[in-house]
């Protein structure tokens, strides 16, 4: 029983260990996804997001089962964005894209506070500002 009671109790997803950057500029602390099983839960059972979550070889997102609205980059291998995007709880989802190697998942608004568009280019840096 308390189990089922941690499992169904509200939580933030974040902050990770590393950061994402921008076009080589630090933008927010970032968390990534990189086992089957991390990619597979995603944000599924939280209330909100600090920073920003990286899921790799994903090349679109959908919305079903949660809770809260968030702003979406596909991006390819190069991490050149394709594709930004904010998506509502049940309903929202990205297209499949050829290209596209990853998924980045924000709060709602913060792919425009960022100045993350189609064109820029994101990475993943260590917990400083050196891409990894």
């Amino acid at each position: 029983m308390r189990l089922l009671r941690r499992r169904l109790r509200p939580s933030t997803f974040g902050p990770g260990d590393r950061t994402l950057l921008r076009n080589g500029q630090v933008v927010a602390p970032l968390a990534v996804a990189d086992t089957t099983a991390s990619r597979r839960r995603g944000l599924l059972g939280t209330t909100g997001l600090v920073g920003a979550l990286w899921i790799t070889r994903c090349p679109s997102v959908h919305m079903m089962g949660m809770r809260y609205p968030i702003d979406v980059a596909v991006v390819d291998r190069a991490g050149t964005v394709l594709l930004t995007a904010t998506l509502r709880p049940w309903w929202g989802m990205t297209r499949f894209r050829f290209r596209a190697s990853a998924t980045i998942e924000a709060p709602e608004g913060a792919m425009t506070a960022w100045d993350v568009r189609p064109g820029s280019v994101l990475t993943i840096g260590t917990a400083g500002t050196q891409p990894v």
